[in-house]
């Protein structure tokens, strides 16, 4: 496994790794996207939506969002408008519930769901495209590069390279790291967010899923014992983190893949930095900037391109080139 060194320089303004986080995600604004929107229907009766950016060219580049994120966040329109200035396609696809409109089943969506990514990457492979790349963020991240090392023997050739960013590999330490007390601004809107779906669902599958109580949950643990396990064809949180996270799919995985995890990531602790793990796989190269937030990595001003879109570009550009 190549250890890259980070060229990664965070403005002056921002100057330790919540400020980072939360100034890009509140203020940053991405113009000039209008996506296309198209539904994909699912085998179980379900659905995901697909926003594109197409312009009739050979390379694709597929975008999964973070938790509780969607198409139309800063990271995923920011990269997608990178890549469609550099001449590629861009899918940036929406989780189960995360389009703006609740999806149909009592099931929501999870950092390990990879067979609704895989769902949407076989309905872009048969549009034809002669190189796609993987670029995931946070969950989507987590959920690319599983999905990669579980599918490694049978991946479709016209699977190139793939980038990942701020990801959560192991899914019950970083829980746990959100659950602290220097971090609770960031469960607290998380929570709230989920809370409105759970409340919603609720409607929807009355005696199924039940909201009361909701307000007395204080931790992710809790959450993922009451709805993300159990929902999702879980036991309990432990062994929803245990059979999501992607860490044991890491040494798997046969594609250039890239990951860049800042040290100073507050939704980060040390077992999110898989040295040790991947240093037999040359395929798999990490990067550990010592500033850049979650999903932040803003380079000059909130407007411009920022580290992830550039790094994720090159990377891609390169394997494809050299592959």
């Amino acid at each position: 496994m190549p250890l890259l060194t980070s060229s990664y320089r965070a403005p002056f303004y921002l100057f330790n790794g919540h400020l980072e986080t939360v100034v890009p995600s509140l203020f940053r604004k991405i113009t000039n996207v209008t996506y296309t929107r198209a539904r994909l229907e699912l085998p179980d009766g379900d659905f995901l939506d697909l926003d594109w950016l197409r312009q009739q060219s050979p390379q694709l580049v597929i975008i999964s969002h973070g938790l509780e994120g969607s198409s139309e966040r800063h990271y995923c329109k920011g990269m997608a408008r990178y890549f469609f200035q550099q001449g590629w396609d861009t899918l940036a696809w929406n989780c189960r519930s995360c389009s703006g409109e609740m999806n149909r089943l009592p099931r929501f969506y999870h950092h390990g769901a990879t067979e609704d990514l895989g769902a949407v990457v076989d309905h872009a492979l048969a549009k034809g495209y002669h190189h796609v790349a993987l670029v995931g963020i946070s969950m989507g991240g987590s959920m690319t590069l599983k999905y990669l090392g579980e599918r490694a023997a049978n991946l479709s050739p016209a699977i190139r390279v793939a980038a990942t960013f701020s990801v959560p590999c192991h899914l019950g330490a970083s829980a746990a790291a959100l659950d602290k007390s220097a971090n609770r601004f960031y469960l607290k809107r998380f929570l709230q967010k989920l809370g409105k779906k759970i409340r919603a669902k609720e409607k929807m599958f009355p005696g199924t899923i039940s909201a009361t109580g909701f307000e007395d949950i204080r931790t992710f643990r809790e959450f993922d014992n009451r709805y993300t396990a159990p929902l999702h064809g879980f036991r309990h949180a432990d062994d929803f983190y245990e059979r999501a996270s992607c860490m044991p799919h890491l040494p798997k995985i046969n594609v250039p893949t890239l990951l860049v995890n800042a040290r100073n990531d507050p939704f980060l602790p040390e077992a999110c930095y898989p040295v040790e793990l991947v240093k037999g796989n040359p395929l798999v190269s990490l990067e550990i900037p010592l500033r850049g937030g979650h999903t932040g990595f803003t380079q000059h001003t909130l407007a411009a391109t920022n580290y992830m879109e550039q790094s994720a570009f090159d990377f891609c550009m390169s394997a494809i080139k050299n592959g």
